[in-house]
């Protein structure tokens, strides 16, 4: 008999593929993103290697990697607990997406200090230039407004009560994209 435990079980892992699969289409590699996708719909905390391989009914060997990434870019954390020799994985950050966003200023940099050299190389009269410098100027745009834009994804948060900080959500709560917001 399928209980309610199994049906909420099954929906989660097809959420957690569907949205394995966009990550994925953005360049994360397939088995992190899952590994990711996981950990942020699922209900605990922190997970071993094992738990997830479990929950993703994947062997472990799977997971190692996903693991690797996810801790290296800052998407996961992994912690050991005293005495124990497992590690444990969890969402890094309690705002994940300010963290991604703040994570994501060296990367900017770099590409446009590497559009910079390139816009000076190439004639900005040829097609090829303009599109460089325009380019330059979009990474120098994204660079410049990422720390209002998490100053704004912040207080979005805080104006919709999101977070553990604020608990559940009633039931009867409207959904935020029918909320007006005057961002």
């Amino acid at each position: 008999m399928t209980t309610p435990s199994d049906l909420y079980d099954e929906a989660l892992l097809r959420f957690v593929e569907r949205f394995a699969i966009v990550l994925n289409e953005t360049g994360m590699p397939r088995m992190a993103a899952r590994v990711f996708a996981f950990v942020l719909a699922d209900d605990a905390e922190t997970y071993t290697a094992a738990e997830l391989a479990a929950g993703l009914r994947v062997s472990s060997a799977a997971i190692s990697s996903a693991v690797r990434y996810l801790v290296q870019t800052g998407l996961l954390g992994r912690e050991r607990r005293p005495g124990e020799r497992v590690d444990h994985y969890r969402v890094y950050d309690e705002d994940v997406w300010s963290a991604i966003l703040r994570q994501r200023e060296p990367l900017l940099r770099r590409n446009e200090e590497f559009l910079a050299e390139g816009a000076e190389m190439l004639d900005s009269k040829r097609p090829g230039g303009q599109r460089i410098r325009e380019t330059l100027e979009f990474y120098r745009f994204a660079r410049a407004e990422s720390p209002r834009m998490v100053e704004r994804w912040q207080e979005h948060r805080r104006r919709h009560r999101l977070g553990s900080e604020h608990g559940e959500h009633s039931e009867h709560e409207e959904p935020l994209e029918h909320r007006e917001d005057s961002a």
